[in-house]
């Protein structure tokens, strides 16, 4: 998914939030190691269970998500689009919440993880989106992410920072939107010329 995101994008935000996640793996891999606490005993999953990966994973994503949707992204409405509203990036981010809830959930309910398991991979997770977007933010304020993005290697990765401001839905439409229209109108020009010559 991130691989995708980054390649079809190539935004830093989305960057950054794979390094994170990639981070908070890393601190489950080594917290499971550490404690090497076993799963329930009518368990269907292998190696440790304590802290539950599924769990720390949705709880980072989501929580990191709504943090970036309530407090970084700040979309810049345009003459033919109105920016999502911050009641909307509100019901986006509990939407995003409901969904790691669930699938936190499921990880008990499937017999993978005891409750406790959960609870402490849930919690690993706030603590690392939390702890993640805060070094971001100050990463943002002290100019580090600008000298990234002025790197000859982020330029010739063409890696951008637009989604910060941009909106998300209406993000590259407008150009788009213009190449169609422009391309339409350069089709009948296309047609005439053939015709032109045709007749000479």
């Amino acid at each position: 998914m991130f691989t995708t995101l980054i390649w079809s994008s190539r935004e830093l935000e989305i960057i950054l939030m794979f390094a994170g996640q990639l981070a908070c793996e890393a601190l489950n891999f080594g917290l499971k190691r550490l404690i090497k606490e076993e799963r329930p005993k009518r368990m269907y999953g292998k190696g440790y269970g304590l802290p539950s990966s599924h769990a720390q994973f949705v709880a980072f994503f989501s929580v990191y998500l709504a943090l970036f949707l309530l407090l970084r992204h700040q979309p810049r409405p345009t003459d033919s689009h109105r920016s999502l509203a911050l009641a909307e990036r509100a019901l986006l981010s509990i939407l995003g919440l409901m969904g790691a809830t669930l699938v936190a959930a499921s990880r008990v309910y499937l017999h993978y993880h005891t409750p406790k398991q959960v609870l402490v991979g849930v919690g690993a997770g706030i603590i690392c989106a939390v702890v993640w977007f805060a070094m971001t933010s100050w990463a943002r304020q002290v100019g580090l992410l600008d000298f990234v993005l002025d790197h000859p290697i982020s330029q010739l990765l063409r890696i951008r920072d637009l989604v910060v401001e941009e909106d998300l839905v209406h993000a590259g439409y407008e150009r788009w939107l213009a190449m169609r229209r422009t391309s339409k109108r350069s089709i009948p020009s296309q047609q005439q010329n053939k015709g032109k010559k045709r007749v000479q």
